[in-house]
Formats: C-alpha cells, structure tokens, sequence
C-alpha cells in the first residue's frame, strides 16, 4: 500500500525533504534486534510505501511539490539529489501573482482554481505509478497565507476525487507570540476547511518543537532546519510498518497495563479499542528502543479556543478583513469557520 505525499508552500516542502530524509535513512539503517529477513521486509516494506521505481539505481520520493515560487522547491531538489541516495520526480511551482501578498483568500479563491488541473495532473500521474494507494499525506502550514490557503483547497478536491482515499493532513501550529499578523485568520479558515475535507489531522505545534530542541536536545541556537528534522522523526516513527517474527507486515494489537484505565478515555469507548499498540522488533533510525504515542485528545482545547478567540477579537473590529473578500471570502464564510471551530471545542470539553 503507498502513499502519496504532497508537499505545500515552504513549510510543507521542508518538512517533506526531511521527512523524506529520514524515511530512507531509516530503512537502512541498522535492523537491531529483528533478524535478517525481517529486516529485508521492512526495508521493502518502506520502499513500497514512500518510493517509486528507481532511475539509474536511485528511488524516486512518491511526492508532488508545490509552491507559489521556484526557490524553495529547487533548494528542495537539490538538497535531495545531492544526496545521492533518493530523489524527487513530479514537482510544480507558480509564480505568484504581483501584488497579491502572502495571503490565504488568494491561495484558496484565486491561486488553487487556476492552477487545479495541473496540481491534480502531477497528483494523478504519482498515483498511477501506486500498485495500491494507501491515501495522502498532504504537509502544509496551517497559519501561513498563500499556501495555507492551496493547502486547503487541494485537500478539498482529493476528497471529491479520491473519496475512498485515506487524506491525512500534517499541519504546523503557528507560535503563540505570533509570525504573521493575520495568522489567527488563517488558522480558523484552514482549520474549519480540512475538519470537513480531511479524514485526520496530524497536529505540531512550533513552541513544544521549539522546547524539544532546547531542553531535549541542548541547542542554543535553534533553526527552522532542526525544527524539521524532530517532526521528521516524529512523522517517520509514525509510518514505518511493523512486522510478525515470520516477517509478514501487520499491527498487532496489544494494550498495555497503563492504558487500562477507563477513565483515561471517553465513556463510550472501551480501552481495548480506544487504545492499541503497533510493534517491531526493528529499530527506529538509530535508536534500539523508542516509542511514539498519537492521541486524539483534549490537549489542543486549549490552543485552539485561544485562536478562535484572537481571531474573534480581529474579527469583531473588522480589521484586515478586505484582504479577504476582495479575493472572494466573504464575512460569513469566516462566521462559518467560527461556528463549527466553537462546535469542535465543545465536542471536545464535553468528552
């Protein structure tokens, strides 16, 4: 089963090469406690997944790239086929309109519908190439403008044309200081937007990354780069496979005496099938023993109450608000974003 990655603007095309990165640094890396023949599974496994045939000996990433300008996608290239080990095939990138600024109402209403077939065509062409499609993994800022705004929209047509496809979407939390003043706009329409398109979001937020590096990881000076490469190992821990002692690729299902608890989960669900457990005996890149845990939980009541929040007290003075409808989103489509984000915040405090 693959799966296809689509990388949006320069956060999602930086993260894409690092996850990329360590996908394939990972499959070969050293097989740990797992034998020889598992370790081979794994290693197939992984390449089915994430890798295209090869050209001239060299796996070809199963992604699209996509960005308002060619910098970023052609560092990204670079930097992929300098490596030698794997590179990237379909890629596409417009030129931003002048004068539009780096802003969510054009890259959904105006950048996305224009360029829509020729996103869809790259789409397509990688899906072709797929044995069995798995779905989509779709990477983007959910804060930033232009891109933010495609994000949205091309995650919206994945689902009308791949309905029976799994569309998981890996999206950035904005700092709480705050980068782009408009960033609490941008975040409740591509919030609001993926919660009725993609079948699940894969949430990071910028400031606990930011508190890995510093207090995990001892870095003085931390880069966007190394940002990267700890959600890369984060998202790569999620999605290599596990395997039986005989090697055949599964999920085992195993709850673990600490997650027991029922009153660790809402009343309608049992532990045994809120909580499950995936194992191999292959070690994760060069860690022996590690482990990876993605909840669906109340953690992000709170963030997400504070943006609807800011983004109400903006909203209430008018302010910016004619940078988006002058590209077609209008007062009450930001009124809809409000009512179901205050919706999804009580659904989540009511558990």
């Amino acid at each position: 089963m693959s799966i296809v990655t689509v990388q949006l603007g320069q956060c999602g095309n930086q993260i894409g090469f690092e996850v990329f990165d360590t996908l394939f640094s990972d499959s070969h890396s050293s097989q740990g406690l797992c034998s020889k023949r598992e370790n081979e599974a794994y290693r197939a496994s992984c390449k089915e997944r994430f890798f295209s045939e090869e050209e001239n000996g060299v796996p070809i990433a199963r992604a699209v790239l996509v960005d308002m300008e060619p910098k970023v996608i052609n560092q990204t290239l670079s930097k992929a086929a300098r490596s030698g080990r794997w590179k990237y095939g379909q890629h596409a990138y417009f030129c931003q309109k002048q004068g539009s600024g780096n802003n969510w109402a054009y890259g959904y209403s105006v950048h996305g519908p224009k360029h829509k077939e020729s996103i869809l065509d790259l789409i397509q062409k990688e899906v072709e190439k797929c044995d069995s499609l798995s779905g989509f993994f779709i990477i983007m800022s959910m804060a930033g403008g232009t891109g933010s705004g495609i994000g949205a929209f091309v995650t919206q047509n994945l689902q009308d044309q791949y309905s029976n496809s799994l569309k998981m979407n890996q999206i950035i939390w904005p700092y709480r200081t705050g980068e782009v003043i408009v960033q609490n706009y941008n975040s409740i329409l591509t919030l609001s937007h993926l919660y009725r398109s993609s079948d699940a979001l894969l949430v990071h937020e910028n400031d606990a990354v930011h508190k890995i590096c510093a207090k995990l990881m001892k870095i003085r000076q931390i880069s966007f780069s190394d940002m990267n490469q700890v959600l890369a190992h984060q998202l790569g821990s999620v999605f290599q496979p596990t395997y039986s002692a005989e090697g055949s690729p599964h999920y085992r299902r195993n709850p673990l005496d600490g997650f027991k608890d029922p009153a660790l989960y809402t009343s309608w669900l049992k532990p045994v099938d809120a909580f499950n457990v995936w194992k191999t005996q292959r070690a994760f890149s060069k860690y022996e023993k590690s482990a990876t845990l993605v909840s669906n939980s109340q953690f992000l009541v709170k963030p997400l109450d504070m943006i609807v929040g800011k983004a109400w007290n903006m909203f209430a003075s008018k302010a910016y608000i004619h940078q988006y409808t002058k590209f077609g989103i209008e007062e009450e489509d930001f009124l809809d974003s409000f009512t179901l984000l205050e919706q999804v915040v009580a659904s989540y405090c009511n558990l």
